[in-house]
């Protein structure tokens, strides 16, 4: 069975292009576009999409490794783990010591000012 190395190419992509200016949906776009591109491999007459480049034959090899990481839980990185250091580092059981301008994320337990959307802890939608 042959299937289609979405991990690899994703990572491939993500290593050689600038993601600097794009929304998510750009970069979808831009990915699609970049595996139909014709490309020469060896082993093919003429030019190919470089999609067939990520084609595998998968005898006896665990398919999810081939899959691409579509986890979506959030991480904070960078910037944004710098500037929700405090709160991110505080993991609070009790209600007792919240203020008037706090409530509790119910998955984390983390201490939330009320205008928060996400949790900067774990990435609970409030």
């Amino acid at each position: 069975m042959k299937i289609f190395n979405g991990r690899a190419a994703t990572e491939e992509y993500m290593s050689t292009h600038t993601l600097t200016f794009s929304t998510p949906e750009m970069t979808l776009k831009k990915f699609a576009l970049w595996l139909g591109e014709s490309i020469t491999l060896k082993g093919y007459d003429k030019q190919v999409p470089r999609l067939i480049s990520y084609l595998k034959d998968t005898e006896n090899e665990n398919v999810s490794s081939f899959l691409p990481d579509v986890d979506e839980t959030f991480k904070p990185s960078g910037a944004v783990t710098d500037m929700f250091k405090d709160s991110t580092s505080q993991n609070y059981n009790n209600e007792k010591n919240l203020t008037i301008n706090q409530i509790v994320c119910p998955k984390c337990k983390n201490i939330l000012k009320t205008t928060s959307k996400f949790c900067p802890r774990c990435g609970t939608k409030q």
